[in-house]
């Protein structure tokens, strides 16, 4: 009997759990769709606080992305915060499904701490310009958030335990470096 429950519950199980994760832990490098190679690798508190606290991080990123598109003057700004935009997005909705694969609920720092993340009123004060001088606020605040970000990357390579996380963690860091860069070039010749 143990037997027959055996060679019929096992396949089932690993069926079972091979549809958890779905698209959600695709890796960084494989574009954010596809199954994950890591599937089944085991993840830690630090992968699950880095989801939690990247994905508000990311849509405020976004959120101040989209802004630009109506009060940047600077066509090189818009061009970044479309950049930012559709890198962001994607990496949202991955860490968002590693969280429902996990059991984790999504807003479990919701933002509290986090190195870079602009205060309500900071947002406030960058809806209300446009024209250069959006151009300047949003370079700066978006500069200092991409350093946060950058740094809770470098905690997740460090001690994250789930592969798919640490490789994003270091797209994010490679990509939001980039950008800093790009952002500092684009304040000088200002």
């Amino acid at each position: 009997m143990k037997r027959v429950l055996g060679t019929i519950l096992l396949p089932a199980l690993a069926i079972g759990l091979s549809a958890c994760g779905g698209d959600g832990g695709a890796p960084a490098s494989a574009g954010h769709s596809g199954r994950s190679a890591s599937a089944g690798a085991a993840h830690n508190a630090q992968d699950v606080m880095f989801a939690q606290m990247m994905i508000p991080h990311h849509r405020q990123a976004v959120e101040m992305a989209e802004l630009a598109a109506t009060r940047a003057g600077s066509p090189e700004v818009r061009e970044l915060a479309v950049q930012i935009a559709k890198a962001q997005g994607p990496e949202i909705r991955t860490m968002t499904g590693w969280l429902e694969s996990w059991g984790e609920p999504e807003a479990g720092h919701a933002g509290h701490g986090m190195d870079g993340m602009m205060s309500g009123e900071q947002m406030t004060e960058l809806e209300g310009l446009s024209g250069a001088a959006f151009d300047r606020a949003f370079l700066e605040m978006m500069i200092e958030h991409h350093e946060g970000a950058v740094t809770m990357a470098r905690d997740e390579q460090a001690r994250g335990g789930f592969p798919d996380a640490k490789a994003m963690a270091g797209a994010i860091v490679r990509t939001q470096r980039a950008e800093i860069a790009k952002m500092r070039k684009l304040l000088e010749e200002m």
